[in-house]
């Protein structure tokens, strides 16, 4: 059952982002933002308000929430920051480009070469950015989205961006994660309690999520 919290206030990310290096050419992921878009949901049926950031997704908002459709990790970032001081609780699902192209073309690139070179910038880490001026009260959720040794790396992504819980899941193998309806994923939090979720609908996952956090924000 569910802990209603009317006034929670949630900031949730979902999907990907695209980073172009000409108008119709670009660097993604295939985060297809279901997790996000079930923990808005989820939130939505638990009383909070909600405002969902969400990169390019084929997915219909959920119904009460107010929607930010963004497209590179720039914009998502700028629509983060600008809302994150109002918010009681940030998620941030969304799978985030770590690079973008350092030039942008402004015209379509002909095929004309062998090969074509791209040089990568990195994109800034929204969710350290923000979670650094984290103020009294306020509960930061990641996401560590990993191959392999799972648990490791979201620990060390927990610690290193300043987060209150770290839901880690494997990614890259059939049955889960990116483009499934379907994930298992470990919840983690500083004091090291962890907390399996065997592997369910993303909606039924999204409702844990979303109870845990409200459990843990009332005995912070």
């Amino acid at each position: 059952m569910l802990v209603r919290m009317s006034r929670i206030r949630a900031l949730i990310s979902a999907g990907p982002t695209r980073e172009f290096f000409d108008p119709v050419r670009f660097i993604s992921n295939p985060s297809s933002g279901r997790m996000g878009y079930a923990i808005a949901q989820a939130a939505l049926d638990a009383g909070w308000a909600v405002e969902l950031v969400s990169g390019p997704v084929a997915l219909p908002a959920p119904v009460g929430a107010t929607l930010v459709p963004v497209v590179s990790a720039a914009d998502m970032l700028a629509a983060v920051q600008t809302r994150f001081d109002a918010c009681d609780v940030l998620v941030m699902t969304a799978a985030v480009s770590d690079y973008r192209p350092l030039l942008r073309e402004e015209h379509k690139m002909k095929k004309a070469r062998e090969r074509l070179v791209v040089e990568l910038e990195p994109t800034t880490d929204i969710l350290k950015t923000v979670a650094a001026r984290k103020r009294q009260g306020q509960y930061v959720v990641g996401f560590a989205a990993e191959t392999q040794d799972v648990e490791a790396y979201a620990l060390g992504k927990m610690r290193a961006k300043n987060c209150d819980m770290m839901v880690a899941n494997r990614v890259g193998q059939p049955g889960g994660g990116f483009e499934s309806e379907r994930n298992s994923v470990v919840l983690l939090w500083p004091d090291g309690e962890r907390e399996p979720v065997a592997c369910a609908d993303k909606s039924a996952i999204a409702h844990r999520i979303v109870e845990r956090i409200a459990q843990r924000r009332e005995t912070a």
